[in-house]
């Protein structure tokens, strides 16, 4: 009988240790999972996505589908840059097309579970949006540096999303404590805001509504929200030895 126990034990110990379990979510994955999107967005298809049979999508906050999104567009792409979020599972990626007649500035955030995309949401910045500029664009995002931080120098989580929450709480609250880096620039369309982040900031705005990707290897966080309680928004951070290095924003005006 305690034969028979033991060998019941052992079989369904092994069965358990065999069993599936979810896919690992590491940066060589997401780094997979962002070329593919890129490769998707430029071959215009969708198809090129891993994503689940429930994903959501959203494009400038509405709710769409891939086949009908951005997506399905093809697109020349000049530039793209992508940070990856391994506590979340989650990518996000900066594309730039000044392609005739397909000129945008896109911003993708990508949720993943089980290795495949859950949620999808993107930002497109076109004609008549808030200093829309691609070719402006281009030029400063292709100077920058937003290369790997040495792992002794990197920020914590919340370190680099207190940054990027203090500069979106400046808009409506003009006592907050901004860890202002030296030089910072700010790029907004085609304008180059620098040395100095701390310039033109608006007032009684309210950011609402925030989702983050931060990546604490690139020092990176990107923020969606809801700018004034209306317009979609991105704003990127960089954040260098807890101050704020970079700042990309992009704004869909409704």
């Amino acid at each position: 009988m305690l034969r028979s126990l033991v060998a019941a034990y052992l079989c369904l110990a092994s069965t358990g240790l065999a069993a599936p379990t979810a896919e690992t979510c590491d940066r060589e994955f997401l780094k997979a999972q962002g070329a593919a999107y890129v490769a998707a967005q430029a071959g215009g298809k969708a198809d090129g996505v891993k994503a689940s049979s429930s994903v959501t999508y959203t494009q400038n906050f509405k709710t769409s589908t891939l086949s009908t999104g951005i997506l399905a567009t093809a697109l020349k792409i000049d530039y793209n840059r992508t940070t990856y979020d391994t506590t979340q599972c989650a990518t996000y990626t900066e594309i730039i097309t000044t392609q005739s007649g397909k000129n945008h500035v896109i911003g993708t955030q990508i949720h993943y579970t089980d290795g495949a995309a859950s949620k999808i949401e993107t930002i497109v910045t076109s004609t008549g949006d808030w200093l829309f500029n691609p070719a402006g664009t281009l030029k400063y995002a292709s100077q920058e540096a937003w290369a790997e931080i040495p792992e002794a120098k990197r920020d914590t989580r919340a370190v680099i999303q207190a940054a990027a929450d203090a500069y979106l709480d400046l808009f409506n609250d003009k006592s907050v404590k901004v860890p202002w880096g030296n030089p910072c620039a700010r790029l907004e369309g085609g304008s180059y805001v620098q040395p100095s982040c701390n310039v033109g900031v608006p007032s009684g705005i309210k950011n609402t509504n925030r989702r983050y990707v931060i990546d604490e290897v690139l020092g990176t966080c990107d923020v969606f929200f809801t700018f004034g309680g209306q317009e979609p928004d991105s704003h990127e951070f960089r954040v260098e030895s807890g101050k704020l290095r970079y700042v990309h924003t992009m704004t869909v005006m409704k």
